[in-house]
């Protein structure tokens, strides 16, 4: 007990740095069930040849098994199988103790916000300030957005603002009904009440616009769910519309980390014609689109489950500024950008998964086995000092020690991986009544992370499932990174000082699954659903109605100004070669020496076709097909890179005023 004890005196003394919340402790952690106080935890020494620990012995029963408190998940766990997790912590906290000079830890302060604190936040995130602030920009962009809303995405949007209204209702504002009023319909609410049967159509007009926004889907949620596949994502119909069809009532399966990972359900996309929309081919136009829509969506999910979300909200806390370890992901991305464009993950990321990878992925207990502390100790520092210079020596690192780094950097970031605003949200995601209902949640909360993070877990991510690829030689199963990541991501700086032992036994089950969960469906988390990606269609289709209007009026203004007695311009009849050019696509190729090509349009012809019609001749520059895309540019989307099965034809129908360009592939 005597590091524990050098522990704790060193907390209390040093220097605290605070992250405030929204949200109280109560509402974010399991509760606490009461230990013994006359049980002691007792820790051993571990074997750094080996990576096998004496785990700190738990409070027991009578059967002789630890006191873990249960969630409705852990009904069927074998508590014994979650001994990886726990040997993971005591590692994070011996090597803790080698680093006699570590800077003091960070605290996470957390209160309960006031009332319409959180909505005003949330409707401000959601682009939607203009609904309390008159003074706030972009107001016809809002409208836009609520012009495309389906109809739990905007009960959601009216529950957060009939709080403020309450609370701000001595000052004038306008009625939440007002607010949503779709053209055509009710002048005022009076006369609403007085015609109960308009007031009826006036539901169906939103159930048809939903169904619009949905492309083509003809039955409603209820019947949709019920024909539905259990391993189908429908992502062609709101998440949250599709939640109203399950029973009420219904409870969360629950998922035994003992599983094998074949038990997992196999879900997978729908292949939809006009193509899957990965992140990263979007412009940053659409790309704040998208992050608007799907926190109303995300928030309309949970609502519709009857989950109370309460967002972080972190106060920039006093960081490096400079280095590798302990630097906040953007500004470390930034130095990184300057010395090599176009950088999405962090160099000291990249590098360490590459000298992993380089000195095989069949090493047996890779991530699990530690590195010797004090080794690791030596190489961090030695890193920090000359890794940017191209000074550090790679040969010499051991791969255990390049794992313990890799997480070493994970739980030294200032802010959480997942970040401070949406960890709550993650940890929350396991109450939602199925399966499909949380892989969709993720998918949500994946697409809300900064950029930054988003790449960064991307890249995790996609390392941990190479690492799984090889589980025959090295015993790294999906569930033992999990449960040996899990402590890195979530247990991140200073939070473990502020939960109690039963607290985090709790989040351990919980988030171990969360951790499996990314990685068992990352080819579906990080897609743009369709339902999405059609509102950002329709936003922007909505926005240029406006902007040809005021070009409109403006052209008659002048017109009517400075061209009084000239007679109007004859409109020229369509040519010969435009009406000849229906049922083709001209596609533009600066790289290629034919720089434009007319491609015919078939049933079958893909994007994937295009590009090697392209490829087949001569190119002004050296190109790999991989490194090139064909992008949808203009109409109703600002520019995406497609998916080379995306059928031509169908995505011409649905954007009928783009243009196709042939492009390098914008790095993701």
């Amino acid at each position: 007990m005597q590091h524990e004890s050098r522990n704790m005196s060193r907390q209390q003394d040093a220097k605290r740095v605070i992250l405030t919340g929204y949200f109280s402790n109560s509402e974010v952690l399991p509760p606490a069930s009461r230990v013994d106080s006359a049980e002691e935890i007792e820790s051993s020494s571990l074997s750094h040849r080996t990576g096998h620990y004496s785990v700190q012995s738990q409070p027991k029963n009578a059967s002789g098994k630890p006191q873990y408190h249960h969630f409705n998940s852990q009904d069927s766990l074998d508590e014994l199988f979650m001994d990886e997790y726990w040997t993971e912590v005591e590692n994070i906290s011996l090597s803790g103790e080698v680093k006699e000079d570590a800077e003091p830890q960070e605290e996470v302060q957390l209160k309960v916000p006031d009332e319409g604190e959180q909505e005003e936040a949330w409707l401000k995130e959601a682009g939607l300030a203009t609904l309390f602030d008159e003074s706030a920009s972009d107001p016809e962009d809002m409208m836009g957005l609520l012009f495309t809303l389906t109809r739990t995405q905007a009960a959601a949007v009216e529950k957060r603002f009939e709080t403020i209204r309450k609370r701000n209702k001595q000052h004038h504002v306008p009625d939440v009904r007002d607010i949503f009023k779709l053209p055509g319909t009710l002048e005022s609410k009076d006369d609403e009440a007085k015609s109960p049967e308009r007031s009826e159509n006036r539901k169906m007009n939103i159930m048809t616009d939903d169904q619009v926004v949905g492309q083509g889907n003809e039955a409603g949620p209820a019947e949709q769910s019920v024909s539905e596949p259990e391993t189908d994502i429908n992502l062609e119909l709101s998440f949250s519309d599709q939640a109203l069809g399950y029973k009420e009532g219904s409870k969360a399966s629950s998922e035994a980390l003992t599983d094998t990972d074949d038990k997992l359900p196999n879900f997978k996309l729908s292949r939809d014609k006009t193509g899957l929309t990965k992140m990263g081919d979007l412009s940053p136009q659409d790309m704040k689109k998208v992050h608007r829509l799907v926190l109303i969506e995300m928030t309309a999910l949970f609502d519709t489950a009857g989950i109370d979300l309460k967002a972080h909200k972190a106060v920039k806390p006093k960081v490096k500024e400079s280095g590798l370890f302990g630097v906040p992901l953007a500004t470390l991305l930034e130095q990184d950008q300057r010395r090599q464009a176009g950088t999405k993950v962090p160099i000291i990321l990249q590098r360490l998964i590459s000298h992993i990878e380089e000195e095989g992925l069949d090493t047996e207990g890779l991530l699990r086995i530690p590195g010797a502390a004090t080794r690791v100790k030596a190489v961090h520092v030695e890193l920090e000092g000359k890794f940017y210079e191209g000074l550090f020596s790679w040969e010499s690192l051991k791969q255990h020690d390049a794992a313990s780094l890799l997480k070493l950097f994970i739980r030294e970031l200032p802010h959480p991986l997942l970040t401070v605003e949406y960890l709550s949200a993650f940890m929350a995601v396991l109450k939602l009544p199925t399966k499909k209902q949380q892989l969709q949640a993720l998918n949500l909360l994946v697409l809300l992370l900064p950029e930054s993070s988003r790449d960064s877990l991307k890249a995790l991510m996609e390392f941990f499932q190479r690492i799984i690829d090889h589980k025959d030689q090295n015993k790294m199963t999906l569930n033992n990174i999990a449960m040996v990541m899990a402590p890195n991501i979530f247990m991140f700086k200073g939070f473990r000082n502020k939960i109690s032992k039963q607290q985090e036994f709790s989040m351990a089950t919980e988030t171990a699954i969360i951790v499996r969960l990314l990685i068992r469906y990352q080819n579906l988390l990080w897609t743009i659903p369709k339902f999405i990606m059609n509102q950002v269609r329709k936003q922007n289709t909505e926005n240029q109605k406006k902007i040809s209007k005021d070009h409109a009026m403006r052209k008659l203004l002048k017109k009517i100004a400075y061209d009084r007695e000239k007679p109007e311009k004859q409109e020229k009849p369509p040519s010969e070669a435009d009406s000849s050019s229906q049922g083709f696509i001209r596609v533009q190729a600066p790289q290629f020496s034919k720089v434009s090509m007319a491609v015919q349009l078939t049933e079958e012809l893909q994007a994937s076709d295009v590009l090697s019609r392209f490829l087949s001749q001569k190119s002004s520059v050296s190109v790999k097909r991989e490194d090139l895309c064909l992008y949808e540019i203009g109409g109703n989307i600002k520019e995406r890179c497609l998916d080379e099965e995306t059928y031509m034809k169908d995505l011409l129908e649905l954007n009928p005023s783009a243009e196709w360009v042939i492009k390098w592939v914008i790095q993701r």
